[in-house]
């Protein structure tokens, strides 16, 4: 029987099976948190309770890896989202998502990461609306065409945005541990951090890897995120997380794992066809609960733990396959693309005086980190920050995941959303945004949510948020279908982004109103030989020009090449 809110005591189900059918039905709102730790135990639980019902509403920051269960088991009518497809090895669409656009396999408000996290705030502020920075109603983005977004007039004439509180029905969390009076430890980076906890109608259902007796230790109140006042019931789920990553700091004797991308990668190849998604969610999720989940996992290896008290540079000596390098030979045109990229992000901290890199998933970020050793080695210290809660990051040689755990453990501070996108990017005039994107026109305007075609690519992410508040870097390949005249959906806008890297040369401009000019020039690994600025301009983009102002780039260096082979030896972004 569905339990009904309203009492203080913290139900202890037998797992996350029980939790659920326990407390949650078939129409309600569920919120699936956002911390690098998601609560996949409990999603996979979601999935068996309502398979083939198409009848739950899920709010969740992004939709990849094991959230495509939900997908699969055809148990939600509407996702509410700023991110569609897979993360690993490299961002990229998932074909369950193809006709997301016209409704197909549900329908989907897609939002930004900041202004996503703002609504979660302003529910659990008890406020009426939250005020944003992010251009999300400038934007094609559907959530700037429903009731949840409005301008109005300040009184000194500025137009405000503002957004409608987020409030679930539920919200489900999977912790490091709790006591058995419903407190909750997450560990930082945070995410949407505990927002979603404080915004939610009847309260939290939450999964952790380990009760602690409070005669056996106290939990520090310090790592307490989700206070027990808030939690309705709770459960044990060890690995919960799982293929995603966990950090405990340590606490209620609970070792932190790292993220499973031997199983990342499988979820996406599974994807590929109808059988293989179907053999996958039999496997893994169609099971009697998470015990048996945990079995399979045990057949299969379960994950690396991350040593809770492991000093910084330890993390250097667990990479995911790591390789020497070995003697560089020539650049390819994707590492090409990537050194450009750095060079112009080194240029312009000298230039212009930034502290911070905001480094978008991607290329974008692989050239963020790239850019960040090479001006380390002319003595200037830059602070790389990631969109979930990592600050002055120092990324390991060898794992290219930008989110992965291993960089957390080499990062000057964790945080969330907030402290990221909104202090350490809208707040700080000397950032610079280092963005990716599928599509990008002449006004910088970007596309990374849908094709000419309709077909779903990812969506926002961050990246509205970024390009509304700061200066932005992009980095794209050139082609005539990713360079145009026009994105066929403005995902972010355009008039921050000063510059754009391609694989032949720099892109720039001083103001909004600007053509892009061809600054630099070096000719791909792949060109013809008489390939020129002006031929290159005609044949890979849909941009006025013809270079006769481009200078010359020198030739890729051996030292920048062994720098960027030693970040990503595997080659997912070469």
């Amino acid at each position: 029987m569905r339990a009904t809110p309203g009492s203080l005591a913290v139900f202890h189900a037998s797992g996350p099976d029980d939790l659920v059918s326990t407390f949650v039905g078939a129409d309600d709102h569920v919120h699936l948190a956002a911390t690098l730790s998601r609560p996949n135990a409990l999603g996979n639980a979601l999935a068996r309770q309502f398979r083939g019902r198409r009848s739950l509403t899920v709010s969740t920051t992004a939709v990849h890896s094991s959230a495509h269960a939900l997908t699969i088991a055809g148990a939600v009518r509407k996702v509410v989202t700023g991110f569609l497809g897979d993360t690993y090895p490299t961002p990229r669409p998932n074909p369950l998502y193809r006709a997301v656009a016209d409704g197909e396999p549900f329908e989907v408000e897609m939002w930004s990461l900041l202004t996503y996290t703002q609504r979660l705030m302003a529910a659990a502020t008890g406020q009426p609306w939250a005020t944003t920075g992010s251009r999300i109603a400038e934007s094609d983005l559907s959530a700037a065409r429903t009731e949840h977004v409005a301008r109005v007039t300040h009184p000194d004439g500025t137009e405000v945005t503002l957004l409608s509180p987020l409030r679930p029905d539920w919200t489900l969390v999977h912790g490091a541990c709790a006591d058995r009076r419903g407190n909750v430890v997450l560990a930082a980076p945070v995410g949407e951090g505990a927002w979603a906890a404080y915004a939610a109608r009847h309260g939290v259902l939450a999964s952790v890897e380990r009760v602690v007796d409070e005669h056996d230790a106290v939990l520090p109140p310090d790592h307490v995120m989700v206070p027990g006042h808030l939690v309705r019931g709770i459960c044990e789920a060890p690995y919960g997380a799982h293929p995603q990553s966990l950090r405990s700091a340590g606490i209620g004797g609970v070792e932190g794992y790292l993220d499973d991308y031997h199983h990342l990668t499988e979820i996406v190849e599974a994807c590929r066809t109808e059988e293989g998604r179907q053999a996958w969610f039999d496997r893994w999720v169609h099971v009697e609960g998470h015990e048996q989940y945990l079995e399979q996992l045990r057949v299969d290896g379960a994950p690396a733990r991350i040593a809770p008290s492991a000093p910084p540079a330890a993390a250097a000596t667990v990479g995911p396959g790591v390789v020497e390098p070995g003697p560089p030979s020539s650049a390819s045109t994707q590492e090409q693309l990537t050194v450009l990229a750095a060079r112009a992000v080194v240029a312009l901290v000298e230039e212009r005086g930034y502290d911070t890199l905001l480094a978008g998933i991607g290329t974008s970020h692989v050239a963020a980190w790239l850019a960040r050793r090479m001006l380390q080695e002319r003595g200037r210290r830059v602070a790389v920050a990631a969109e979930l809660g990592f600050l002055d990051m120092d990324p390991v040689d060898g794992d290219v995941f930008l989110f992965s755990q291993r960089h957390a453990s080499r990062s000057a501070m964790l945080g969330g959303v907030a402290e990221v996108l909104g202090g350490a990017v809208a707040a700080n005039p000397r950032c610079l945004g280092v963005l990716s994107a599928a599509e990008i026109d002449r006004t910088g305007t970007i596309n990374t949510s849908q094709l000419p075609d309709g077909r779903w690519i990812t969506g926002s992410g961050g990246a509205n948020d970024i390009a509304s508040t700061t200066d932005c870097l992009v980095v794209a390949p050139a082609s005539r279908r990713r360079y145009v005249d026009r994105v066929a959906h403005r995902t972010s806008p355009g008039d921050r982004v000063r510059d754009v890297v391609s694989q032949f040369g720099w892109f720039r401009r001083d103001d909004a109103g600007q053509d892009f000019t061809l600054t630099t020039w070096l000719a791909p690994p792949d060109a013809p030989p008489d390939l020129d600025p002006r031929g290159a301009l005609r044949g890979l983009t849909t941009w006025p020009g013809d270079g006769a102002r481009a200078t010359a780039e020198k030739p890729v260096t051996s030292s920048e090449l062994r720098i960027l082979r030693s970040l990503d030896p595997e080659g997912h972004y070469r």
